[in-house]
């Protein structure tokens, strides 16, 4: 079947190597290739018909703008941006340069990492001691037990759980956040107290990582924490243009950071 458009994957500078042997996306990938106007440069592939978000395809899709980003800044498209040919990419490059530009000069040499926060499912001693309403309820089920007394024991431990990994993953995000660049929330995930993405410079990741990893020892019968990265920075492009987003929460610097 012939291809239905161009696929995106992310906008570079035009002097960007492209990784070597990579195609794109779909059960039959075509190659990846490039698109240029000026002094930028989409990245594409033809479009195969039919796309879903396969995972075998998401992968693809990430793992490309992963490649790129290991050679210099790339502003990545979400999965599925499809254009109708070189003439409407170049347009958008051309009418966007500006934005485009300033977007690359402010991500070249940084990465996304993501983390997620989750209730530790235990500690119900410890967790009876510390919240006086998860203690009442505990007492009320015992001296009249019943299936509404035990209804209201799980939804308040489940209310203690969640509250405690907020207030421990609350602490952790105030210093890591002086480390980064940006950050910004992410969608809410189901089972989580947080999804939250920071804009690092590529040189502090290892240094963030051990921060997060000694807080998870520490804290580890509070919260549990889940780090992804280093990722494409989605978190800080426009999602359909790839523009610098505007409702990023600036990181204020501080000293010794």
């Amino acid at each position: 079947m012939a291809a239905q458009g161009l696929y995106v994957y992310g906008v570079v500078r035009a002097s960007h190597p492209l990784p070597p042997g990579r195609t794109g996306v779909g059960a039959d990938p075509a190659p990846v290739r490039t698109v240029r106007a000026g002094e930028l440069a989409a990245v594409v592939s033809d479009a195969p018909p039919g796309l879903r978000a396969k995972r075998r395809d998401l992968l693809a899709h990430q793992e490309l703008a992963l490649a790129l980003a290991a050679d210099g800044p790339v502003l990545p498209m979400r999965f599925g941006m499809i254009a109708a040919d070189e003439e409407s990419v170049r347009g958008q490059l051309t009418a966007s340069r500006s934005a485009y530009l300033a977007a690359l000069d402010r991500l070249d040499g940084r990465i996304e990492m993501n983390l997620k926060a989750l209730p530790v499912q235990s500690g119900l001693p410890a967790l009876v001691r510390e919240n006086p309403e998860v203690a009442r309820a505990r007492a009320a089920a015992r001296r009249s037990p019943g299936y509404e007394a035990s209804v209201r024991l799980g939804e308040a431990v489940a209310r203690g759980l969640t509250g405690r990994a907020a207030a421990a993953s609350a602490s952790v995000v105030a210093e890591l956040s002086a480390m980064a660049v940006e950050r910004v929330a992410g969608p809410e995930v189901r089972g989580c107290v947080l999804n939250v993405s920071f804009l690092l410079d590529r040189g502090d990741q290892e240094r963030f990582r051990a921060v997060v990893e000694r807080f998870a020892a520490d804290h580890h019968d509070h919260v549990e924490l889940r780090l992804t990265g280093p990722l494409p920075c989605y978190s800080f492009v426009d999602p359909a243009a790839g523009t610098a987003r505007q409702d990023t929460e600036p990181v204020p610097v501080r000293s010794g950071a």
